[in-house]
């Protein structure tokens, strides 16, 4: 325990040896850990008592893994900041959480764009939702990329969070930019807040906004492929409940949507399989790309295992792929480039 201390105070939490992180807390007592690799709230780790006032939590991990974690106190169900770790980002659901990388992982060049290329035309658009969804209004970005020719159009579900906390624009600009990927201009949804879950639970009303409002605005103000000439032209993203939605979309309007990105999508609600494992089982196969990729340390992972062994089993073509680490935007943003590169990619 000599170096404990003095690692610490150098390092910060984790300590990382090797492929061991290892969790420090100084106190009377200790709060529990929850993670990317225990299921969050689900499965909160206790603490070892190694001394009087020292707390320990030792894991192995992948050399380029990325988690993110929290302190709990189990009494309160408050977080407790880290003391030994100021890096921290927002989850999403009103509270934060510290995160760290291993030696070898490290975020997306792709992230930050590049000095002196071309950007793409971001406008924003509030939609009347018809009744289709919640609310009386919707907004939704439209991206048009830097090109005279038209391009394949990508509908984003949780646009706030992709733009945002995803940082797909600049994603997108650079991997145009680097002509690893075809121009694509993009329809960003913003999604219904607390509706969220309903919205996106393989929802006909989502696709009827899609159809009967989004499409129509995004043909007027975009230069986009004309579908008449190559059907299923367009494409559809989304992450977890997104992800969901983006494969039911593509199942359900595969002459529009014939490509699909989804990422660690939520196939299965608390041991309650969506209705999209029966879509796939049982109609007729679908024209449809798709790319999926899921967090090694997350839930989701065993549900987003049994979706791509039903697509291969059923002659859907499909790539897939783990990531070493958990569910949440930094994760999606690092790996989706992968995903627009299978879709889209000039080869």
């Amino acid at each position: 325990m000599g170096e404990l201390l003095p690692n610490l105070h150098r390092q910060g939490n984790p300590i990382i040896d090797g492929d061991a992180a290892t969790f420090v807390w100084q106190g009377d007592s200790a709060p529990a850990l929850i993670s990317d690799l225990s299921d969050w709230e689900l499965n909160p780790q206790s603490l070892k008592q190694v001394e009087s006032n020292l707390w320990l939590h030792q894991v192995q991990l992948p050399q380029d893994a990325y988690i993110e974690y929290a302190f709990l106190d189990q009494e309160t169900g408050e977080r407790l900041p880290d003391p030994h770790n100021s890096r921290s980002v927002p989850n999403g659901y009103g509270e934060t959480n510290n995160y760290f990388f291993m030696p070898e992982a490290t975020p997306s060049p792709l992230i930050r764009r590049q000095r002196g290329i071309s950007r793409g035309r971001l406008t924003r658009h509030n939609l009347p939702v018809q009744e289709l969804l919640a609310g009386r209004q919707r907004t939704v970005y439209l991206y048009q990329p830097p090109t005279e020719e038209p391009c394949p159009l990508v509908v984003v579900f949780d646009g706030q969070d992709y733009i945002r906390r995803g940082r797909f624009i600049q994603i997108v600009d650079n991997l145009i930019a680097q002509k690893r990927i075809r121009p694509i201009a993009l329809a960003l949804l913003y999604h219904g807040g607390k509706a969220r879950l309903q919205e996106y639970a393989c929802s006909d009303t989502t696709l009827g906004f899609l159809d009967s409002v989004v499409l129509p605005l995004a043909r007027r103000e975009l230069n986009l492929i004309d579908l008449g000439e190559t059907p299923g032209g367009y494409a559809v993203l989304g992450a977890s409940m997104g992800g969901l939605m983006a494969l039911y979309t593509g199942l359900r309007l595969p002459e529009v949507f014939g490509q699909v990105l989804s990422q660690s999508g939520a196939f299965n609600l608390i041991g309650f399989k969506m209705v999209i494992m029966d879509l796939v089982r049982h109609f007729p196969v679908q024209p449809l790309k798709v790319w999926m990729d899921v967090g090694r340390f997350e839930g989701l992972l065993t549900a987003n295992q049994e979706m791509y062994a039903l697509l291969v089993e059923k002659g859907y073509q499909v790539s897939y792929r783990e990531y070493p680490g958990g569910h949440n935007y930094t994760s999606w943003r690092n790996d989706i480039w992968r995903g627009l590169e299978y879709l889209f990619g000039e080869a």
